[in-house]
């Protein structure tokens, strides 16, 4: 077992004025099944790419290991796996790689087909075989099951489960669960490493939470109470000070020229009484500073789904659907309603249909047109049916979020405001979208989406790339608010606590 050691690690892209990464510091063992969590934007896969020397950096990382890094770059989709896995881990021999395609369930015929031609799921499997297939690594894996089917995701994490000596970057609750012995954590301001997986640090987190917030408030009652004592006795100061020189012989018979002595050792006492307190009251600010530092409060979100006058707003019978240019159908015989209050997601493999299903919907709504997709059977939406529209590609994005709000006749003060609430920092606001992260991206969409009123929201994998915090904050509102949807997304812990139905393809 090694270590490897982060000291003082400072980063900032070019484009940027502003550090990813700050005086970052810690050390992992490499035996570890490390899981990196943190908000979007934190720096997590750069954090990685800082490992395998990407970029220069402030700081050091030492450690006797060698790294390598999940997702590989794909010189050319034609190549088959084989020939990439050459290129990819140029050390390894063939029969490594094929002794770990059969540990993840992958036919080994796969690696002598075009890359090009496999699905999200067997590319995914290949690449962690391949990553998996040398020894004394220690192995950045970013983010492994996003785009994957539920079934692809079940055997990515009983995988991983199994080996040990990497860090996975993931925001999938159950698969954190399932595979971390050990998390590192990128909080607001400072930077934690816990024994554990995901569900025991969050624990731990609300209580730390909980007695940061209960330690604040007791400071700041105190610094009240220490504020009002040093006022009431600085004006007592004063008061006594005015009439140590001057009196009415008249009104005050009893006091004499001797009495300045006096008032004037008072006032001092008094004095000091202040300073004291001032004292107490600063050393009472300073353990009161740091206390709330790296509390993740998120604020809820808010929806204004409409109301139909239809109960049913989606109707679907022995349906079918077919691409022109396919010689068969994704799938034939469905049949689903989406009635009002619903919130149905549509789970299968990758491939088998889903968005298909929701092009379909958007289609018969006028919302937008799939050309070359062919529906037969039943599919009616409700007339005058409006949809909010979440699409799993953010690649279109491009330009500053004001133009986007234009584009899309969006509030823009409200649109922003969504946006904090969502944790983008100010300063991503004047940066150009194609700039962001991808999940700043996916939230970009979600805003959007939460701001435009609508009978049926359909969200296509919409948590891909979302931190944990904002996947919450996202179910606290679908479940606050009950907005009628149509949904795919695999993520096991949200479908569990939002799903009203399943619809399997």
């Amino acid at each position: 077992m090694a270590q490897i050691r982060v000291t003082d690690l400072t980063f900032a892209y070019e484009s940027s004025a502003d550090n990813v990464l700050e005086n970052v510091s810690f050390h992992i063992d490499t035996d570890w099944k490390l899981g990196l969590i943190g908000r979007n934007g934190k720096g997590k896969t750069t954090l990685l790419q800082l490992f395998i020397g990407k970029y220069p950096y402030q700081g050091s990382i030492t450690g006797s290991t060698r790294f390598d890094y999940f997702p590989y770059t794909v010189s050319d989709p034609g190549k088959t796996a084989a020939e990439l896995s050459e290129e990819w881990k140029p050390q390894v021999k063939s029969w490594q790689v094929l002794a770990q395609l059969s540990q993840i369930g992958m036919d080994p015929e796969c690696l002598y087909r075009p890359f090009s031609s496999l699905s999200h799921g067997e590319r995914t499997r290949i690449m962690l075989a391949v990553l998996f297939s040398a020894d004394n690594e220690f192995l950045l894996i970013d983010e492994p099951t996003n785009h994957l089917d539920t079934q692809a995701r079940g055997i990515v994490k009983e995988y991983l489960a199994s080996k040990k000596g990497f860090i996975l970057v993931s925001h999938d609750r159950d698969l954190l669960d399932a595979v971390a012995d050990h998390v590192l954590v990128l909080n607001r301001s400072t930077v934690e490493v816990q024994a554990g997986n995901f569900s025991s640090w969050r624990t731990n987190r609300e209580r730390q939470d909980a007695f940061a917030v209960s330690e604040n408030e007791k400071h700041k009652k105190e610094i009240g109470k220490l504020k009002a004592a040093a006022d009431r006795n600085s004006r007592w100061a004063a008061k006594s000070e005015s009439t140590k020189i001057g009196f009415d012989p008249v009104k005050d018979h009893d006091r004499n020229i001797s009495t300045r002595a006096y008032i004037g050792a008072k006032t001092k006492k008094l004095n000091a009484r202040v300073s004291a307190y001032e004292k107490r009251i600063r050393r009472e600010i300073e353990e009161k500073e740091g206390l709330l530092q790296d509390l993740e409060k998120t604020v809820d979100l808010k929806i204004r789904p409409l109301s139909h006058h239809k109960e049913i707003l989606v109707n679907a019978s022995d349906l079918s659907l077919r691409y022109a240019s396919a010689d068969h159908a994704l799938f034939e015989g469905l049949c689903f309603q989406i009635r009002q209050g619903d919130r149905l997601f549509f789970s299968g493999r990758n491939g088998s249909g889903k968005s298909s299903v929701i092009r379909a919907v958007l289609a018969r709504a006028g919302f937008e047109q799939t050309p070359g997709l062919i529906i037969s059977g039943t599919l009616e939406t409700a007339s005058g049916l409006v949809i909010s529209y979440v699409s799993q590609d953010t690649s279109f994005l491009r330009g500053s979020v004001k133009a986007f709000c234009r584009q899309r006749s969006l509030d823009e003060s409200l649109f922003l405001a969504i946006l904090r609430q969502l944790d983008l920092g100010r300063g991503q606001f004047d940066k150009n979208m194609e700039d962001y992260s991808e999940g700043q991206k996916k939230k970009v969409l979600i805003a959007a989406s939460l701001l435009t009123p609508a009978h049926l929201y359909i969200w296509d994998e919409p948590l891909n790339y979302i931190d944990v915090f904002s996947r919450e904050q996202i179910e606290k509102l679908i479940l606050q608010y009950r907005p009628t949807m149509l949904l795919v997304e695999h993520d096991a812990r949200f479908l569990e606590n939002t799903a009203t139905g399943t619809v399997f393809l």
